[in-house]
């Protein structure tokens, strides 16, 4: 019992100790995750990176790469040829209302608006397995550029045309026996490798 009650002591002086310096890992409360309105969202400076999504079949990765755009304040998606567009309440089910918060606009024809966007400024980055692609690690984006990434069909890709007229094809390297990861998946890597490379999230 003694020896109980000294080693009871000495982890409530540790707890004690820990909280002194900060160092306990509790758990936020939403309250505490300081995050934007939707007004706030639409009048804070953005990443100047873009999204082209190119005939992405699932509505649930439409709104998965919406929440992720939402999360790493992305300028804008731009959806072509059969990508779903919101309101819809089966990209809303993993959204979760950030078509409301991250600005998009439907664009048929993705060869057109590439054209458009490389007369804008943008570097375009096709995301794809292909031959001389960059592996990812390899990429280092400029601090004085704007960038688009095109991720392209679940089954297909990114059409050949799109790839052909891209500034660089960026590959995620892997290493199992699949080499295909959901688009959502490869949309946060790119996202976040690009952010991390950038320090965009000093930004804010």
């Amino acid at each position: 019992m003694a020896l109980y009650c000294f080693i009871s002591g000495v982890s409530l002086a540790c707890i004690a100790l820990l909280n002194s310096f900060n160092l306990l890992m509790r758990k936020l409360s939403m309250d505490e995750l300081n995050r934007k309105t939707i007004e706030q969202f639409k009048s804070t400076k953005k990443i100047p990176l873009v999204l082209m999504l190119d005939d992405v079949r699932s509505l649930h990765n439409v709104g998965s790469i919406f929440r992720t755009a939402d999360a790493f304040l992305i300028e804008k998606i731009w959806l072509c040829g059969i990508t779903g567009t919101p309101p819809n309440k089966e990209i809303n089910k993993t959204a979760l209302g950030s078509t409301e918060s991250v600005t998009w606009e439907y664009f048929k024809d993705p060869v057109l608006l590439l054209q458009q966007l490389k007369a804008e400024g943008y570097k375009i980055l096709a995301i794809e397995q292909a031959e001389n692609a960059t592996f990812l690690p390899a990429f280092s984006p400029s601090e004085t550029e704007k960038y688009c990434l095109i991720f392209g069909n679940e089954v297909f890709g990114v059409n050949q045309e799109l790839i052909n007229n891209s500034d660089f094809c960026v590959e995620i390297p892997q290493f199992g026996t699949k080499h295909s990861l959901n688009i959502s998946v490869s949309c946060g890597i790119l996202i976040w490798d690009l952010v991390a490379k950038l320090k965009f999230y000093q930004i804010n």
